[in-house]
């Protein structure tokens, strides 16, 4: 399964119902994620452009935009970005194909 880091900001109207009602998102975001075959890793409010954060895993690429279609449908996020992520391995995999690469990239002003 592949990894991905979840990063979103909740709406006005999502800060103002936790504030008159706080309470744990957790066991709501492993629903939403486990619903799509997903697993939570790691589920973070954080201080900066931020409000949150998920690590999560999941099947592929168009199971992580799902499930970003998902929760932004709701109007809850005002901003929400999804990055892949790469285990050192993968990293290293990855390197070692560019390494071995049999073309090569010629910038524009050569």
């Amino acid at each position: 399964m592949a990894h991905f880091m979840l990063r979103w900001r909740l709406a006005e109207s999502s800060v103002k119902a936790l504030i008159a009602h706080p309470h744990d998102r957790t066991e709501r975001a492993r629903a939403l994620i486990e619903g799509f075959g997903g697993k939570l890793i790691g589920y973070y409010f954080a201080l900066g452009e931020w409000d949150g954060v998920g690590i999560c895993e999941f099947a592929d690429t168009t199971t992580a935009v799902a499930v970003a279609m998902s929760a932004t449908s709701t109007g809850a996020f005002s901003g929400w970005e999804t990055t892949a992520l790469l285990t050192a391995e993968e990293a290293e995999a990855a390197m070692h194909k560019a390494h071995n690469a049999k073309t090569s990239y010629r910038p524009p002003n050569v």
